[in-house]
């Protein structure tokens, strides 16, 4: 075999990238930059990561006020928690994990179909963040598509393995019904009340649906499985088989931050505060760093379900939050407006969408 180590990105497109392949080494474009070390992040414990029964949101006033002040603290602090007790049966999260991993088992002719470097697209399956076209290409492989409404992008969905659809729809429909409940204690904690977004987010709401696929890497000290990045999103709603996710924790060492791994328990949840709700508090809440390492010998799935408004309804900073001595901080963007800088900018090198949003002084 030819070594490919010094090789451009571009070397390692769609049905060719090195992790598709299973190559025994990490070629040159994988590695990533000193930037992103060092990589001291602490084992997986549970008791660092915040995490809240969320059952408690249906309890008395008395729980559902815990609960709201809990998840207060753990967006301030982390951007980043943990749930349990969510509703979800633990046969519906291994279904989606399930037909999840059996997509990418396909032959490579049928996952080929999905095949797209167009951010727009409403189903797309390619490698790293945008294929080929990164400075720095990922140890990654993933299918995208929209899920909200659902009967009106499934059809678009791959027909392979035969229960995807069923499957993973099923799994869409929960987790989108949990996710309402989150964004309404998130506004009620903010003050604004359960409803404040619960109609845009409801009814013209979006659902983005991010099918990871992180294979074993022969020298997971050298790639990475996604950079240092936020999501663009409200919330996103995480579920996967293996740890692999990590958070920066902005408030340890005295302000200058640590990586922590997020453990992995069975039927836990892990959501993640996206740059929108960093946005609808004014910056009260952070929307969480995380990156994804990578295992020598086993493949790592994740399902991330992304929820924001509508693909133009634009997320601003509620009136009730802006005074005379706190401003506005962010300028108000959409969902299509994170595509455009999508398009225009490379996430790898640590551009940040939110950045974008920050109202200079």
């Amino acid at each position: 075999m030819e070594n490919e180590k010094g090789e451009s990105p571009s070397t390692f497109k769609m049905g060719n990238s090195a992790q598709e392949r299973s190559l025994p080494y990490v070629p040159d474009c994988y590695a990533v930059p000193s930037s992103y070390e060092p990589r001291d992040a602490l084992d997986s414990n549970s008791e660092i990561v915040p995490t809240i029964d969320i059952s408690r949101l249906k309890g008395s006033d008395d729980e559902r006020r815990g609960v709201i002040q809990e998840l207060s603290s753990a967006c301030q602090r982390f951007g980043f928690f943990q749930i349990v007790n969510h509703g979800i049966n633990q046969n519906i999260l291994d279904d989606a994990l399930k037909v999840a991993h059996g997509f990418f088992e396909l032959p490579e002719k049928e996952k080929k179909k999905f095949m797209s470097n167009d951010v727009y697209a409403p189903v797309r399956y390619t490698t790293s963040i945008k294929d080929g076209l990164d400075k720095i290409q990922f140890w990654r492989i993933f299918l995208k598509h929209y899920a909200h409404p659902l009967h009106r992008w499934i059809h678009l969905w791959p027909q392979n393995p035969p229960e995807y659809r069923e499957k993973m729809g099923k799994f869409c429909e929960e987790v989108r019904s949990l996710s309402l409940d989150i964004m309404g204690a998130i506004t009620e904690s903010l003050g604004l009340g359960r409803n404040y977004l619960s109609s845009r987010m409801d009814k013209n709401g979006i659902q983005v649906m991010a099918v990871n696929c992180y294979p074993p890497c022969p020298d997971p000290t050298t790639a990475l499985g996604l950079p240092p990045h936020s999501d663009y999103s409200c919330i996103t709603i995480l579920l996967q088989n293996l740890t692999g996710l990590e958070i920066f924790d902005l408030s340890a060492h005295g302000g200058s931050g640590r990586w922590v791994l997020v453990p992995e328990v069975k039927g836990v949840l892990k959501v993640h505060i996206g740059d929108h709700v960093e946005v609808l508090s004014n910056g009260l809440y952070k929307s969480v760093v995380h990156k994804v390492t990578l295992n020598e010998e086993k493949t790592r799935i994740s399902l991330a379900s992304l929820h924001s408004l509508g693909m133009d309804d634009k997320m601003s900073v509620p009136y009730q939050l802006v005074n005379s001595e706190k401003p506005a901080r962010y300028r108000e963007s959409s969902f299509n407006d994170f595509l455009d800088f999508l398009v225009k900018n490379d996430i790898s090198q640590g551009e940040r969408f939110i950045d974008n949003l920050r109202i200079k002084d």
